[in-house]
């Protein structure tokens, strides 16, 4: 529940930098293009280095938003602003929908 008023949260938040049809992403085609995003964040979107977030779980609009400003300059990163780069907007958004249909369970520290 709280997870879905975020998303919607965020999305509503999102909606006048990203289209409705931007974050219609395909998983399983994303899940094929991750291969590439591995060696950093994992197949799972669980990093693997300590500088590279995690992406598995996050909400859809964020990724795509993180990964067109990657690719367009407006953010910047010296690995992420070199890989983004030749991305297509179809792309991100099935990166987007891969990364954010991973479930993952949160647990408070015991």
């Amino acid at each position: 529940m709280i997870r879905s008023a975020f998303t919607l949260l965020v999305a509503v938040s999102l909606g006048a930098t990203i289209t409705g049809s931007a974050c219609a992403g395909d998983a399983k085609t994303g899940r094929k293009a991750a291969t590439a995003c591995q060696t950093c964040h994992g197949m799972d979107g669980l990093s693997k280095l300590p500088e590279a977030p995690n992406l598995a779980g996050q909400v859809e609009p964020y990724l795509v938003k993180a990964l067109t400003e990657y690719r367009d300059g407006t953010r910047n990163n010296q690995i992420m602003s070199v890989v983004a780069k030749g991305l297509s907007d179809t792309e991100i958004a099935n990166l987007a929908a891969y990364y954010a249909g991973i479930q993952i369970e949160v647990l408070p520290p015991g």
